[in-house]
């Protein structure tokens, strides 16, 4: 099959070059990606109530990893600790989220996509 020019699909040299750069850039991103997955397990971020009696760590993959509550927290009602537990949570879930989001803007703040 040939164009109007006579040449074949358009895959001149440029084209293959072209082509070529946009695979190795694929493959870093997904390289990228992948220590961005492998860090984002080992990081630890954590939340806690406004009165910092319960502290929440979860890892950037926003999984829990562990929940302090303090002494002084055992003197509140069920309610009242089920509220500053919440709020921990609440914390660290958006530390992480924006921890994450910042991460990934940097992984494909180069791409140039629409919406990134």
């Amino acid at each position: 099959m040939t164009n109007q020019k006579g040449q074949g699909f358009g895959f001149g040299l440029g084209r293959m070059k072209e082509l070529a750069q946009a695979f190795q850039k694929a493959q870093q991103i997904q390289d990228d990606a992948k220590k961005l997955q492998e860090e984002l397990e080992t990081l630890r971020i954590e939340g806690q109530s406004s009165d910092s009696l319960v502290i929440v760590v979860v890892n950037g993959n926003q999984e829990p990893q562990s929940v302090e509550i303090k002494e002084e927290a055992l003197t509140k009602t069920a309610s009242e600790l089920s509220q500053i537990v919440t709020a921990a949570v609440k914390d660290a879930h958006q530390k992480s989220t924006d921890i994450m989001r910042e991460k990934m803007e940097a992984l494909t703040g180069n791409l140039g996509l629409p919406g990134m």
